[in-house]
């Protein structure tokens, strides 16, 4: 094809916090689909705390994106070319397509969409990696009881806000930590906590801890790890007996490869910290969700009605053109967006 596309790649790593010198917006050839492969022409994009990692040169689960690479993305869109029986042209698909307009992908590494049933953009957020993410970490990892006290900071973004609801579903009490009060306004209105704290109103983790003690009276059963740094400085201590930490990011240390803290009170030394694991029978599990894929078919089974039917809610924060995208996506980094962020490209 002879028509142009325009695609994000990684013009150099970042030191510290990315910003705009380390992206770079290009033009490139529309590539041609090859055998049972597929086009997709991208409505939209997401935008992902894990893809501050890939940024860096570091061992990790995961490649990261070479330099002059295309940043890594999952969008959906329309199929302008097919090579495959299972698309055509029109169809709607979700796949790995990239920071890009355009995107050729096999068509076994697609999933097709039906638009006359949910809106296309649920498969980058609620319906797609993030909410499988918050769905699949609680359920396996989380392992939530009736009755029991739950804690999940980003409590709006498409993690912990479907942390929260599957928890309040399942009987507990879901206490969010969130940035703002617009932010805890919406975790309680929106998506049903019993409580949410704003952790910018308190400069210390031990301020922190104490807003959470008055919310959590009798302990945290599960944490659900989004952040790292100060919140889990505020939480640990709060452990009850055999609670769980599902351990899903750590984007407060994304920018510093730092380690913080204290058991009981200070920094959160590794002695304190092994120590309070082993005297708290405490389960921590740290999970990448491409190990999980086996249950997302039962994770749409379960989720997608609700969703259909307004039992789980979600927001999603829309930045428009790709252009833009480096901006969203450092603003998300430092808590900006309302719900899930997507790029809308067309």
């Amino acid at each position: 094809m002879s028509e142009q596309m325009q695609q994000i790649v990684l013009a150099q790593r970042p030191e510290g916090a990315p910003k705009d010198s380390d992206f770079r917006l290009e033009t490139a050839p529309i590539p041609e689909p090859g055998e049972d492969e597929v086009l997709v022409r991208v409505h939209y994009m997401s935008l992902d705390p894990y893809m501050r990692g890939r940024m860096d040169d570091a061992e990790s689960y995961a490649a990261p994106v070479p330099i002059d690479g295309v940043m890594e993305a999952g969008g959906v869109g329309e199929v302008i070319a097919s090579n495959s029986d299972n698309f055509k042209p029109g169809d709607f698909a979700f796949g790995m397509f990239g920071w890009a307009t355009h995107g050729v992908q096999p068509a076994r590494a697609l999933r097709k969409l039906d638009p006359d049933q949910l809106p296309i953009t649920t498969a980058l957020g609620v319906l797609g990696m993030p909410g499988f993410t918050g769905w699949a970490g609680l359920m396996e990892y989380g392992r939530p009881k009736k009755g029991e006290t739950l804690v999940v900071a980003a409590a709006t973004g498409p993690v912990g806000s479907m942390v929260g609801q599957m928890a309040k579903s399942l009987g507990l009490r879901a206490v969010g930590i969130a940035g703002g009060p617009e932010k805890c306004a919406m975790a309680v209105e929106t998506f049903g906590f019993d409580a949410c704290i704003d952790h910018r109103a308190h400069d210390t983790a031990s301020d922190l801890r104490k807003a959470l003690a008055a919310e959590c009276p009798d302990g945290v059963d599960i944490y659900f790890e989004n952040v790292a740094g100060k919140v889990l400085e505020a939480v640990f201590p709060l452990m009850n007996p055999h609670g769980r930490i599902p351990i899903c990011g750590m984007v407060a240390w994304y920018n510093e490869g730092a380690l913080g803290g204290d058991a009981s009170g200070g920094k959160l030394t590794a002695p304190n910290l092994w120590r309070a694991i082993l005297v708290k029978f405490l389960s921590v599990n740290g999970f990448i969700i491409t190990n999980h894929w086996d249950r997302y078919p039962e994770f749409l089974r379960e989720v997608a009605p609700k969703v259909a039917q307004g039992e789980i809610a979600h927001v999603e924060d829309v930045a428009d053109g790709l252009e833009n995208a480096p901006r969203a996506f450092m603003g998300m980094l430092n808590g900006k967006n309302r719900g899930k962020q997507i790029v809308k490209l067309i």
